[in-house]
């Protein structure tokens, strides 16, 4: 492609000529700088949105919309250039391209209408699913020959950054539940200890082991879901106070939040079973005759 037919024919300034659908550029996180991008009308005619280092090699820096819009040779054809692009880092080889409408590539440009490059948005805990399951899709009869590249290095590195902070997050967690079923059952103990005289009294009115385990595993269960709801609007308050700061949109899963509880009750349970087997054991006359 050349901006003037006057330039050597030969000289294609290092640039490609794609054919492209009007939705490539949310998945590619791609922006207009000027002008606007190919739709389902401007696909149709001969016109041209150019990366950012291909409008620098054909010296179109800017578009005046009270001004003609620039003419660029692409082949034999002369194609108007409606829209420049910002640079792609997730997509670099687009930034050297010049995009045109499918349908005005199939017309004026021979293209056969078969894509070589298909660009596809997923979400990040997804990408390897969605790879392995990409060249079955998109051909059947010989996915072997669909080439599936890998994310781009930021993307591969910010992964690898997540994955490293959700493990640390994750052995800071077990330490605290740890922690907490330690503390929970280290102040159950002492509460069998000094209530000795009351369990003594409630075997004595005929109470039996039963009852006397049910209810110190209560109060265990009870201590570390309140001890749990308490850290957790905290934690809330403290996530949300952060992204309010920070100008963000706070997110908070409820999964999380119910399985906050959930953990709060287990926790409370295990901790609770050796001091209710405890104040379970005592006798009537054991329990009363302590000082």
């Amino acid at each position: 492609m050349h901006r003037s037919d006057r330039t050597d024919p030969d000289d294609g300034l290092g640039l490609t000529v794609l054919a492209s659908g009007d939705g490539l550029l949310p998945v590619v996180n791609g922006r207009v700088r000027a002008g606007r991008f190919l739709d389902a009308a401007t696909g149709r005619l001969p016109t041209a949105v150019l990366g950012h280092e291909a409008a620098s090699r054909l010296g179109v820096t800017s578009l005046v919309p009270a001004r003609q819009a620039p003419q660029i040779l692409v082949g034999n054809e002369w194609f108007t250039v409606i829209g420049i692009l910002d640079p792609l880092p997730l997509a670099p080889d687009l930034d050297r391209s010049v995009l045109v409408g499918w349908e005005a590539a199939e017309k004026t440009l021979a293209f056969d209408g078969h894509p070589t490059v298909v660009h596809v948005k997923a979400r990040e805990d997804a990408v390897e699913a969605v790879s392995s399951v990409l060249p079955a899709t998109l051909y059947p009869e010989l996915p072997g020959l669909v080439q599936v590249s890998r994310p781009s290095d930021a993307l591969a590195v910010k992964r690898a950054t997540n994955s490293a902070f959700s493990s640390l997050f994750l052995g800071l967690a077990g330490v605290a539940l740890l922690v907490g079923g330690i503390g929970v059952a280290n102040t159950m103990y002492i509460s069998v200890l000094e209530r000795r005289k009351e369990i003594g009294v409630r075997r004595a009115l005929g109470a039996n082991r039963g009852q006397i385990r049910g209810q110190f595993l209560t109060e265990s269960v009870v201590l570390s879901l309140l001890g749990g709801v308490t850290g957790t609007v905290i934690g809330v308050l403290a996530t949300a106070g952060h992204a309010v700061y920070e100008g963000w949109q706070p997110v908070i899963p409820l999964t999380v939040l119910g399985a906050e509880a959930g953990g709060a009750v287990v926790i409370g349970m295990v901790a609770g079973v050796y001091p209710s087997i405890r104040a379970a054991r005592l006798t009537p006359t054991e329990a009363l005759a302590t000082t």
